[in-house]
């Protein structure tokens, strides 16, 4: 299982083998993952997960940390640990994961599909609850189907801040009713309005994300993944500084018409990412694109360059893993591109 508070830190076999430089069959036929000593993995599924701050020890050679050894409602559970769970076979936690009380909280971990230990334990069946009257679809609420989004885009932030302010307890269908969006799209910005908001209060007054989303009068069971991505938004705010000094060096030789410091994107709710593009004819590269797990590589790509689906490529044609560690020196970074030209 993925223990609260360190989603941020899974690794698959794919990311362990792209920090060290080599593809994921070389790093299956090396042996290293069976080697005495390696962290086990997270999981017994057929995607195998690790936690990267073992993961990170025991490359470094340094003694490997313990995981938290007692459970928390906010652990994550993967298919075959909430079957076990709630002591059914694995097949009818398939089913029972489809009822959208269960569904709406899964949240994809390196491709594994996990759900909260509270939700997993606390779940009742709908068979089981209280009925509620059926209303006539013609008095629902939300987006027409067949509709567009009532609401630009651009707009929506706004919109969802100012109903998030009238009411701390809105839900995504909420948004749906009142804004006539698609409930994934409401969703999606609920979930980055609150994590703004509870990473400025985790940021003045030194909370954690459970204690700001309390502090703004948020429902615990609704700031599970606003809680995940408050915690990426401040770790993107405490990078700011080191990516400002990177676009400066960058600028400073030549690479890029400006020294404007890169926006720290957020493709999943765990992950921080940024792209500087190298708009100079003489860069040696179209882009860098930094993360917070993996460090620094090159783009080929100004436009795009991050790739399809923000996944991190392996080393090759116009990708190369620059300097070393996530946050190497500019100067150290400069040289590194420098040497790839």
């Amino acid at each position: 299982m993925i223990r609260a508070g360190r989603q941020h830190l899974v690794r698959t076999l794919a990311d362990i083998a792209a920090q060290q430089g080599v593809a994921v069959q070389t790093l299956l036929n090396s042996g290293r993952l069976k080697a005495e000593g390696f962290p086990a993995p997270l999981n017994a599924g057929r995607t195998r997960l690790y936690d990267g701050e073992q993961v990170d020890a025991y490359l470094d050679g340094r003694s490997v940390p313990a995981l938290p050894a007692g459970d928390d409602d906010d652990d994550l559970l993967d298919r075959q640990e909430a079957a076990a769970l709630r002591e059914m076979d694995p097949q009818a936690w398939d089913y029972r994961k489809k009822d959208p009380a269960v569904r709406e909280h899964m949240v994809l971990v390196g491709g594994v599909e996990h759900w909260p230990r509270h939700v997993v334990r606390d779940h009742v069946p709908a068979s089981r609850r209280p009925s509620k009257p059926r209303i006539p679809s013609s008095s629902r609420g939300g987006r027409p189907a067949g509709a567009g989004d009532q609401v630009p885009r651009d707009l929506l932030p706004d919109r969802v801040a100012q109903l998030l302010e009238a009411d701390p307890a809105l839900t995504a269908a909420g948004v749906a009713d009142q804004l006539g969006v698609h409930r994934n799209t409401a969703q999606a910005a609920l979930v980055q309005c609150r994590a703004e908001r509870m990473a400025d209060v985790m940021e003045q007054r030194g909370l954690t994300a459970a204690q700001a989303a309390a502090a703004l009068g948020y429902p615990a069971g609704l700031t599970r993944r606003a809680s995940t991505r408050a915690e990426a938004v401040l770790r993107g705010r405490q990078a700011r500084p080191y990516l400002a000094d990177v676009a400066r060096a960058l600028h400073a030789r030549g690479w890029t018409t400006t020294d404007t410091p890169p926006a720290v994107q957020h493709p999943a709710d765990d992950e921080c990412v940024a792209a500087l593009v190298l708009d100079s004819a003489e860069a040696p590269a179209a882009a860098l694109v930094w993360s917070e797990r993996h460090g620094w590589r090159t783009s080929t790509s100004r436009r795009h360059p991050l790739g399809s689906g923000a996944a991190w490529p392996p080393p090759g044609p116009g990708v190369r893993y620059l300097a070393t560690g996530t946050t190497p020196a500019p100067a150290d970074l400069v040289k590194a591109l420098e040497a790839t030209g």
